[in-house]
């Protein structure tokens, strides 16, 4: 019982360390992000990014990432389900635990992308619009894209008060959490972050509504929606979320997900 109770709590204490290197990819993904739209235009999703990422560069880096993104995916359902974040038992507590089982479902995805290109297989496609083109073809589909974009608009919103209030940075360390710059790059990130969110939630009750898939788009579409100079301005707000999210790679107060627990509850 002893050993079983000591490769949990190793595992547990890997899982966090791989949790804190799946914050810095999504930091390095969303700086790639804000990098393409400001110096070539281009609007690109987490997914692109990654496989921008992936020209040049070796797979043991998309390794790293891969088990990072996983990592990450894993903790966030794990705060959904188990609610190790210390949610409120509100309202805005729900939506927020909702969000983080669909944040942890998006960087699932986004580690079998990571894996589909160490074995040179490129993703291509635009994964949001295929998946509401699926979704229409069963009956009450449009009710379910409706019902989605309805958790992402409330997401964005959860999004754009977290930015007002700041509330983001009581997940930090307490001297880092006091640091203007990393409170400002917090608040420009999540505003920014916002926005494409309500953008896409607009998309996808639109296509609920019309029970069409044809415009239906992640952030790679909700970016190319927006008209410049506005699509400077996120950009320049995502490269803060970029910021922050290398913030909390080093500084954000991790609760660990309860490894030994479950594997007692298992056995």
């Amino acid at each position: 019982m002893h050993a079983i109770g000591r490769g949990s709590m190793t595992a547990s204490a890997r899982l966090t360390t791989l949790t804190r290197i799946g914050f810095a990819t999504r930091g390095v993904l969303y700086a790639v992000i804000a990098y393409l739209v400001i110096r070539t235009g281009r609007a690109e999703d987490p997914g692109g990014a990654l496989e921008y990422l992936s020209d040049g560069s070796g797979k043991f880096l998309l390794g790293v990432m891969a088990a990072g993104l996983l990592a990450y995916g894993i903790w966030r359902l794990a705060d959904a389900a188990l609610n190790i974040e210390d949610h409120d038992a509100d309202k805005k507590g729900v939506v927020e635990r909702v969000g983080a089982g669909l944040s942890g479902l998006v960087h699932l995805f986004l580690t079998w992308q990571a894996v589909q290109l160490m074995q040179g297989v490129s993703s291509g496609g635009n994964g949001v619009q295929e998946s509401a083109r699926t979704a229409l073809t069963f009956p009450g589909g449009g009710i379910a894209i409706l019902l989605v974009g309805a958790v992402v608009l409330l997401v964005g919103i959860v999004q754009l008060v977290r930015a007002a209030k700041g509330s983001f940075l009581r997940h930090l360390e307490p001297e880092m959490a006091k640091r203007t710059w990393v409170a400002w790059s917090g608040r420009a990130g999540y505003a920014a972050r916002g926005v494409v969110f309500l953008i896409v939630g607009y998309f996808l009750v639109a296509a609920g509504f019309d029970a069409s898939s044809s415009e239906v788009g992640g952030m790679d579409a909700a970016l190319a929606w927006i008209d410049s100079p506005v699509d400077m301005i996120v950009a320049l707000g995502l490269f803060g979320f970029a910021v922050f999210s290398l913030v909390e790679a080093r500084w954000r107060v991790l609760q660990s997900v309860p490894v030994e627990r479950l594997t007692k509850a298992r056995l």
